[in-house]
């Protein structure tokens, strides 16, 4: 299984429990996940997570919706840590494509992580506008794609495959909803998968044997009535 796992998250504890682990080889953080964690100051605050991780690559998104202000933002950015992916999203809030940016981006030598991917015509577009020498991941949204009961594979097995002519480029599982997608992953030869940690750590217990999960199921299940004094009179 050649697909690497990074971790999704951008709480600070976290960070220095997760960067600690063999098994996650780089981070992916979003403003949301920022909010989530506290952040007030999101210089501040992101470099605080590149200070923790300092050998792994890390992703920090942009927050601006305007293109040229995108990718004033993407500059300074890229000035926090040689390990830096700048994310930028595929498209702005008013459905405009972002391949200016991603290009102009690209062209200056910043390593560019492309979020809210969805399509195979997606990354098409996005490889258009980028060289073949800046490292580029392409992060699409399997399990937001899922929700709505579209299957994402199809569009991850195309995007894939355009993308093997590029070697700076690494296509990225993004939104996991379970454990089992990181062998899917694998399966289809998806260069990364971002994980939140209580996913990494089921990851971590792969292995059991159905007569293994039998019996822990049915153990709990008992445990529980124990708990409970649950009696049939």
């Amino acid at each position: 299984m050649n697909t690497k796992v990074y971790c999704d998250i951008a709480q600070i504890s976290l960070i220095k429990k997760f960067n600690k682990k063999k098994i996650v080889k780089g981070f992916t953080t979003n403003p949301s996940l920022m909010r989530k964690a506290g952040a007030k100051d999101y210089k501040s605050y992101a470099k605080k997570i590149l200070k923790i991780c300092k050998f792994k690559p890390v992703s920090v998104e942009v927050f601006a919706d305007d293109f040229a202000e995108m990718k004033n933002q993407g500059l300074e950015i890229n000035k926090w840590g040689k390990n830096v992916y700048v994310k930028i999203p595929v498209t702005n809030s008013k459905n405009f494509f972002s391949g200016k940016v991603i290009k102009e981006l690209n062209e200056k030598g910043v390593k560019l992580n492309i979020t809210a991917v969805y399509s195979y015509q997606q990354t098409k577009k996005i490889l258009k506008n980028i060289n073949k020498k800046t490292s580029v991941i392409i992060s699409i949204f399997a399990g937001r794609a899922g929700d709505v009961g579209k299957d994402p594979l199809p569009e991850f097995i195309k995007s894939i495959k355009m993308a093997k002519s590029y070697k700076n480029v690494k296509i990225l599982w993004a939104s996991v909803r379970e454990p089992y997608n990181y062998i899917q992953a694998c399966q289809i030869g998806c260069d990364i998968i971002t994980v939140p940690p209580k996913i990494i750590e089921k990851i971590e217990n792969f292995g059991k044997s159905y007569k293994q999960l039998t019996h822990e199921t049915v153990a709990g299940f008992l445990k529980d009535s124990k708990k409970s004094k649950f009696k049939i009179d």
